[in-house]
């Protein structure tokens, strides 16, 4: 048989590519022709033609943001999330083979939900998607504001009784300006690709007209903008208020305004209309406790959100546990908070590191594959991706997962009591060669001790 099959996760990084290859080898291994699209963070890949389409036999869609699906009407088609496609990929072929996907017929009714974490019926795509979908069109703007202004204030800052200072004028100056300005799209393009992935294309310009409006507080009379959550919240009411506006039936005559003109307009007017008359004032009141709750943190509360945060990073090693963390970490970035970001970049990588440190240092109890695979994820966690350590969980989730948590716990927890930040949405000892992290000695103290706590502990549960 034939199929083809399209790969996405929110951040295009690590998951688009593993289940690519997982859902090539299961269907190779049963004697089938299979071609992956991967759409990642570099773009989409491996393109799918009409010819490949025409021919295939079934079409797989493992994805965790808004995939387009028009492609595929008539054909066989599995959707699941991501996380999915690599573990279970096998029985995806399997279910292909026997015919037991349903034809999608492009209405929301055609969607299955193939899987209990998978795609409601009925109801189109998920929340989650909806979410990481803006997230992860926003992560790159974060990443070029975090990392200019780490540059800017670690090249060209002056020590001074206030801290760094960069002199005005100078060339850091500007790059800080520029940094700035990055941060300025973050909650717009959040909202935009949230409607986007709600309604198509017809959702952007709403979207980030509202988001612009939420993280302006000019608009609604407050000292201070409704922040991520506020773009959060517009996103969605555009897309839904755009989706709604789309399946009005008008007249001929004036169907080929409505994407250009009527859609457009009218939908921005109201999601606008609801931050400015109303809630605007109180997200923005929930921002500024919730800022201010960051600012008079004692340590007490500072451990417990650094164990939180770790643990939720290291559970599901990518997935929507750990980017529920991840966007929380990466959006206090843009709102002056790197210090949260800190100790969420060493959970993020004490994962596969801590695992490949635990192969090296027990080889006997482990398999040959095991031991490569420590090899592949050591080296996935020097740049800061934890779904190296998927195929030690996948294999032993009783062992590993709570092994990995406890050592992300700890490491989170000294990070965030000696000041480590991170001006990146990113992790590992990478982001430390790029001069986005603060407190570089206690960063790497922070990775060795949540490295040792998983490698021993895993070991030794391994042991018994």
């Amino acid at each position: 048989m034939r199929f083809v099959a399209v790969t996405s996760c929110p951040t295009g990084i690590a998951h688009t590519y593993m289940a690519a290859e997982k859902l090539s080898r299961a269907a190779q291994a049963r004697g089938h022709e299979i071609k992956v699209e991967t759409q990642g963070s570099i773009g989409v890949e491996n393109r799918l033609t009409e010819e490949d389409i025409r021919l295939a036999d079934g079409v797989i869609i493992a994805a965790g943001k808004g995939v387009d699906k028009e492609r595929f009407r008539g054909k066989r088609l599995i959707e699941v999330s991501v996380a999915e496609g690599i573990k279970m990929a096998e029985g995806i072929i399997e279910r292909l083979e026997k015919g037991e996907a349903p034809v999608f017929t492009g209405s929301l009714e055609g969607r299955e939900e193939a899987s209990e974490t998978a795609v409601v019926k009925g109801k189109g795509m998920p929340v989650y998607q909806n979410l990481m979908n803006g997230v992860s069109y926003m992560i790159p703007f974060v990443v070029i504001g975090g990392l200019l202004i780490a540059l800017s204030l670690a090249i060209g800052g002056k020590p001074t009784s206030k801290g760094l200072v960069i002199p005005e004028g100078s060339m850091w100056n500007t790059v800080l300006s520029v940094g700035v300005a990055s941060f300025t799209f973050m909650v717009p393009i959040l909202s935009g690709f949230i409607a986007y992935s709600i309604a198509d294309r017809p959702g952007l310009a709403p979207g980030m007209v509202g988001g612009y409006v939420a993280a302006n507080g000019a608009f609604y009379g407050s000292s201070a903008g409704t922040g991520f959550i506020g773009g959060i919240v517009a996103g969605f009411i555009a897309g839904y208020v755009v989706r709604y506006i789309k399946g009005i039936r008008v007249p001929k005559i004036i169907q080929p305004v409505m994407p250009i003109l009527v859609i457009p307009v009218v939908s921005s007017l109201v999601v606008s209309s609801v931050f400015i008359f109303g809630i605007g004032k109180p997200i923005a009141g929930i921002m500024e406790g919730l800022t201010s709750w960051l600012n008079g943190m004692q340590d007490s509360s500072r451990v417990a959100l650094a164990m939180v945060l770790g643990g939720m990073i290291a559970f599901d090693m990518g997935g929507p546990v750990n980017k529920v963390a991840f966007l929380f970490g990466s959006a206090m970035i843009g709102e002056g908070h790197p210090e949260i970001m800190g100790p969420i970049a060493v959970a993020i990588c004490v994962p596969p590191l801590g695992l490949g440190v635990a192969t090296m240092l027990a080889r006997s109890r482990y398999s040959k594959e095991e031991v490569e695979a420590g090899k592949a994820a050591f080296a996935m966690g020097l740049v800061g991706i934890t779904e190296g350590a998927i195929p030690f969980a996948a294999k032993d989730p009783v062992r590993v997962i709570p092994s990995i948590m406890v050592g992300s716990m700890c490491g989170a927890v000294v990070a965030m009591l000696s000041g480590v930040t991170d001006h990146v949405p990113h992790g590992g000892p990478i982001v430390a060669v790029l001069q986005a992290v603060d407190n570089v000695p206690m960063f790497f103290a922070a990775v060795a001790v949540g490295v040792a706590v998983t490698a021993v502990m895993v070991n030794f549960l391994k042991s018994r």
